[in-house]
């Protein structure tokens, strides 16, 4: 028994196959989802979704969005993603290190766009360093 997996952004289908397990970002934290799990509607945090096949795992960045799970069949729609095997680990290190320093200087600071954006920015360049990682 497996779980099938559509990962479905609005310009491609990053995922579409079967799994035996996945973990899900969600935003009250990481949600494990095994066949036979309940119907579940879940909201997404920008982060890594992982899916175990076999004994391999796989990582996708995500960048939020939302999760259904409904008999055996696991749909997550988000504004973007990438798989992790498709990103490289150098460059994503690297605007990772970017997000962080612009995030740095502007602590202290009261809550403005521009650290809104940063806060976003840098949580973005976590998931996709993390993704390119754990692959």
């Amino acid at each position: 028994m497996s779980l099938t997996l559509r990962v479905l952004a609005p310009d491609q289908s990053v995922f579409d196959g079967s799994a035996d397990e996945v973990i899900l970002p969600s935003t009250t934290g990481q949600v494990g989802i095994l066949p036979g799990h309940v119907s579940l509607l879940a909201a997404l945090d920008v982060g890594v979704l992982r899916v175990r096949t076999n004994s391999d795992w796989q990582s996708i960045a995500l960048m939020g969005g939302f999760a259904e799970i409904e008999s055996d069949d696991v749909t997550v729609l988000v504004n973007s993603a990438e798989l992790g095997v498709n990103i490289d680990s150098t460059s994503a290190e690297n605007d990772l290190s970017a997000a962080r320093t612009a995030v740095t200087k502007l602590e202290g600071q009261p809550s403005t766009p521009e650290k809104v954006k940063a806060q976003q920015l840098f949580e973005r360049a976590r998931a996709r360093a993390q993704a390119s990682k754990s692959t």
